[in-house]
């Protein structure tokens, strides 16, 4: 894979301070070792600068590296995604929880 397939690949990215795409001249190969790639990438929207570190295989499947049990793993994968509602119901949590996680914890038992 040579470096300008890496920078035209980044531009499917998005910075993630403020969500726009990057561009292929805003990123910097800074090195490699195999299959894993160094990058500088800066956001002319948002000036913000990022490391990035890529692991990018010709060919291959990526492996998945976690630290689930693959139990947990089975588990997670097969519940729902996390929708807008339940992000607007975390939201109102929220908003005015006084972090009182032992009593949250105590009224959830009950």
């Amino acid at each position: 894979m040579d470096e300008r397939l890496i920078k035209r690949l980044m531009t499917i990215i998005s910075c993630s301070v403020c969500g726009e795409r990057y561009e292929g001249e805003n990123v910097r190969v800074l090195g490699r070792y195999t299959d894993l790639w160094f990058l500088s990438v800066y956001c002319t929207n948002c000036h913000s600068q990022s490391l990035v570190a890529a692991v990018l295989k010709d060919g291959k499947h990526p492996e998945l590296v976690t630290d689930l049990t693959e139990e947990e793993y089975t588990k997670f994968r097969e519940m729902a995604v996390v929708g807008a509602d339940d992000v607007l119901d975390l939201h109102d949590f929220l908003k005015d929880f006084d972090g009182d996680f032992s009593r949250v914890f105590s009224e959830e038992a009950g």
